[in-house]
């Protein structure tokens, strides 16, 4: 799998996602500066990771959607190419229309920062082939702008099209409002473009792969990709 990372000033997670590729993959991808107007060649997986790009000003990933960088991602994702985003990431990519929706100011107010559980609801896309279908996962959570909103027709649209991949939920995968930690519509926690090939998600798989760390639920996205990309 040869995957490429983007770098934006303030991003701050680049380095856990390089880890949990090369671990996954046993090849480390590239780190791709904002700048650039080319990805690498050969680039199977564009992972737009976390942190807080720009510092967050005007809205999260407003600015960093309109880099340089970006232009190659669109073209890439109209390709066919994998997409992924995490947090920051998934701001970004709706704030690039590579995803629906936007991601606004917690329910609470307030910026939360510990594990959620998460129902992963299909095993049969890219990014979630590593997991079954109805599994709760547990994965952790770092943002102040993680609540997912979007227009009746698009979330209707999300729903019937079946790209609601990740949804808040309880240790046992019931959708109760206590377990929908951001007040995200409909608990979503993660999403799919129409074609399926670019994902967007708050939660950090990345930093739950490795034992020493006490859980290892975030392992299966990074090896269904790697076993998606070697098929």
């Amino acid at each position: 799998m040869n995957a490429a990372i983007l770098v934006f000033p303030g991003i701050n997670r680049e380095q856990d996602m390089a880890r949990a590729l090369t671990l996954a993959a046993g090849r480390a991808p590239i780190l791709v500066w904002h700048a650039e107007t080319e990805l690498p060649a050969g680039t199977d997986l564009v992972v737009v990771p976390g942190g807080f790009s720009y510092g967050d000003y005007l809205r999260c990933g407003a600015i960093a959607a309109r880099a340089p960088v970006m232009a190659a991602v669109r073209a890439f994702a109209a390709r066919g190419g994998l997409v992924l985003g995490v947090c920051n990431g998934f701001q970004i990519l709706c704030e690039a229309a590579l995803l629906p929706g936007a991601l606004m100011r917690n329910a609470g107010l307030k910026f939360i920062c510990h594990d959620a559980y998460l129902r992963v609801e299909r095993s049969d896309t890219p990014f979630t082939q590593g997991y079954n279908a109805g599994q709760v996962i547990r994965l952790p959570v770092a943002h102040g702008e993680g609540n997912y909103v979007a227009d009746a027709e698009t979330i209707a649209r999300l729903e019937g099209e079946g790209r609601i991949v990740f949804r808040y939920s309880s240790p046992d995968g019931a959708l109760t409002p206590e377990w929908n930690i951001n007040g995200s519509i409909y608990a979503i926690a993660g999403i799919l473009n129409e074609r399926g090939n670019v994902l967007g998600m708050m939660p950090h798989p990345e930093n739950h792969v490795e034992a020493e760390i006490g859980c290892t639920d975030g392992r299966g996205l990074f090896a269904g990709l790697t076993s998606f990309l070697a098929a």
